[in-house]
């Protein structure tokens, strides 16, 4: 990727909108932990320092060597940032007499490109911070302040280094974007030049030189991303792909068989392995879900192993990581604590001698669905939600058997099936039921009953680092529950999720 632009994380919640908003405007961007800045910046065109939970007061506060950065690089340094560079190069930053969260408007603004075209006195921004500047750097310009913030942003004479106290990635900064786009396109003068077609272009011959004429095993799961890998793996290497799809017994209802369906006429040389009752086997009375997690990676692992053997000379293994699982497995501080681990993130055994390829490993979510529809694939295929590696077993609470597993799937495909009946599947981004590890009482034909309960779950997002739960119409839940509890046996009541993405997660486990 050329032109690119590096993402400076000190470890702000919002450093992956920074990116997501840059990629907005067709330019490619990276994320680094600021402890691990890149040696080569030759290929940056610009850099953008992130927020941070940090205050720079503090003894612990990152404080990164800028030397081949600041006065060398167009520099965009956002609030923990723009307190940086105000604090070590001559500014004061003191604590704030009110705490600045939330929603102000501009009520002063210089004539500068920062500002250039739509953004105007009373645009509103978004404030998170706890500290304020309330003296500017040697060299430094005041450019806007708001109500509260004296020096809401600033340059600094004699360099291309600009600094804002506000969130321009946030939705709330109404004129966020464009002051992006004024950094990057007026004043860095960065190409606008990452969109799917390049993309193709650039990693099918980058791939080309990487793998030559070795053969490659690739995993489908008849979701997106490993669709898409697949799909532009084959156009690079062409008959040496090698997929397979492997059905761990935690799929959806039907899902082997409609998955494999799925992939004739696509061109590719798929392998269906039926591999359930191995899976089944080994998560038997497991119950924590990060053991189940481990377990069901391992045993993919091994099936792949034995799969691989069968196969002459096979160097390299095909994943369809995209960039959250990436950036999700790291942190400002090494490893990152653990949310959830990814099975298909963070290498291999020693055993399986093979090489990873990840040709969707720098995109989002969105972009690998843009790139999907530039290489023909069916839309149906790419508007399929996305469904977790590890299956049903992170929807069963609890231990896994055969027969929680079917009661699900039931449960699962009603839901499904229903919001696609009633035009609701486009509008959700990820939906799925929950077995939950409690029985209720319920009377069911004059008769007490004591079953299971499942809950539902619909969340709307972009690429599922934030999410906020669907209003899903009344009717609609009251029928579904209703079809559930007479056609599932073992299930008497249903719930549905209303929690947002943070503080829950979209998965339960």
């Amino acid at each position: 990727m050329q032109h690119n632009v590096l993402i400076l994380d000190f470890g702000s919640q919002y450093t992956q909108l920074i990116a997501r908003r840059v990629r907005e405007l067709n330019i490619f961007c990276e994320i680094f932990p600021y402890n691990n800045i890149p040696e080569d910046l030759e290929s940056y065109k610009a850099v953008i320092l992130s927020g941070s939970p940090f205050s720079v007061r503090a003894e612990d506060a990152p404080h990164p060597d800028l030397s081949q950065i600041r006065g060398k690089k167009p520099l965009l340094a956002v609030c923990y940032g723009a307190q940086y560079l105000a604090h070590f190069s001559g500014g004061e930053v003191a604590p704030s007499n009110i705490r600045e969260y939330g929603r102000a408007n501009l009520t002063f603004i210089k004539d500068d490109e920062l500002f250039f075209d739509q953004v105007n006195i009373n645009s509103q921004v978004w404030m998170s911070h706890s500290d304020t500047i309330k003296k500017l750097p040697t060299n430094g310009v005041k450019l806007a302040s708001t109500k509260d913030v004296e020096n809401a942003a600033y340059r600094i004479e004699g360099e291309t280094t600009y600094a804002i106290q506000f969130h321009p990635e946030v939705y709330h900064s109404e004129d966020g974007k464009q002051m992006l786009e004024n950094f990057l396109v007026r004043i860095a003068e960065v190409e606008q030049n990452f969109t799917p077609n390049a993309f193709v272009d650039e990693i099918v011959a980058e791939m080309k030189a990487k793998i030559g004429s070795d053969k490659v095993v690739l995993g489908l799961s008849g979701g997106v991303d490993s669709t898409v890998a697949a799909v532009l793996l084959n156009k690079a290497i062409g008959e040496n792909l090698y997929c397979i799809f492997v059905n761990n017994g935690l799929l959806r209802k039907n899902e082997f068989e409609n998955v494999l369906n799925q992939y004739k006429g696509m061109g590719l040389n798929v392998k269906g392995v039926d591999a359930s009752a191995r899976f089944l086997n080994e998560l038997a009375g497991q119950d924590d879900p990060e053991t189940k997690r481990k377990i069901i990676g391992r045993v993919f692992i091994e099936v792949f192993d034995d799969e691989a053997h069968l196969l002459t000379d096979v160097k390299w293994l095909g994943q369809g990581t995209i960039y959250p699982d990436v950036i999700e497995s790291i942190s400002v501080k090494g490893p990152s604590a653990t949310i959830k681990s990814h099975h298909n993130v963070g290498g291999l055994p020693d055993f399986m001698k093979l090489q990873v390829v990840e040709p969707l490993r720098m995109l989002f979510k969105d972009e690998v669905r843009r790139v999907g529809k530039t290489l023909g694939i069916d839309d149906e295929l790419l508007g399929r939600h996305p469904f977790p590696g590890p299956g049903l077993a992170i929807r069963i609470l609890g231990d896994i058997t055969p027969e929680k597993v079917s009661i699900l799937q039931e449960v699962d495909a009603i839901f499904i099936n229903g919001l696609k009946e009633h035009g609701l599947y486009n509008k959700v981004w990820q939906a799925g039921a929950i077995l939950l590890p409690v029985n209720s009482v319920g009377v069911m034909g004059d008769e007490r009953t004591y079953e299971k309960v499942v809950a539902l779950r619909a969340v709307e997002s972009t690429d599922g680092m934030t999410a906020d739960w669907v209003h899903l119409p009344y009717e609609f839940l009251m029928k579904i529950s209703n079809e559930i509890i007479n056609k599932v046996k073992g299930v008497n009541r249903v719930v549905y999720d209303i929690s947002s993405k943070p503080p829950a997660t979209i998965e339960w486990e």
